[in-house]
């Protein structure tokens, strides 16, 4: 019953603001409310609260005890959403796949996955020395297992 009605709550207030959207919602047994949203365009402490206050407000605590937590994505966490490869173009990512692992720039994202691009000395095909190659990878979204950004510090 409180996590459709949660539920119903989030989906209005996230037509408010079509940049935001979901990444993860649950209810616990004891009645703990977890719910990571993230932005096009990132997101903010207001749009937390904002959400936070719009399911809060029209639940009555009197009728079922509660407790309520929105957050954002961090930016350790891993990319879970296609939506969120968007905002990331020109980023930098580590992506692992079953069979091989990529750290690239994120040049282009579409509905089917990801290209990453990323420079790399290699031995010269003749003589002695290495060369810069430009190398690119086209990764289905189904073949990712997990994606995060690279921070620089």
């Amino acid at each position: 019953m409180l996590k459709k009605e949660v539920q119903q709550l989030l989906e209005e207030a996230l037509k408010e603001d079509e940049s935001l959207f979901l990444i993860d919602f649950s209810v616990s047994a004891d009645n703990s409310i977890k719910i990571v949203l993230d932005g096009d365009k990132g997101i903010t402490l207001k749009d937390c609260m904002r959400v936070s206050r719009a399911i809060e407000h029209n639940l009555d605590r009197e009728e079922t005890d509660f407790s309520l937590e929105v957050t954002s994505a961090g930016a350790a966490s891993s990319l879970l959403m296609p939506r969120q490869y968007k905002k990331n173009i020109g980023r930098k990512l580590k992506v692992r796949t079953s069979e091989d692992s990529f750290e690239g720039n994120l040049t282009e994202t579409n509905d089917e996955g990801i290209v990453l691009e990323w420079k790399t000395r290699e031995p010269k095909p003749i003589g002695k020395g290495k060369v810069t190659v430009q190398k690119k990878q086209e990764i289905e979204f189904s073949e990712i297992k997990e994606a995060k950004v690279v921070l620089k510090f």
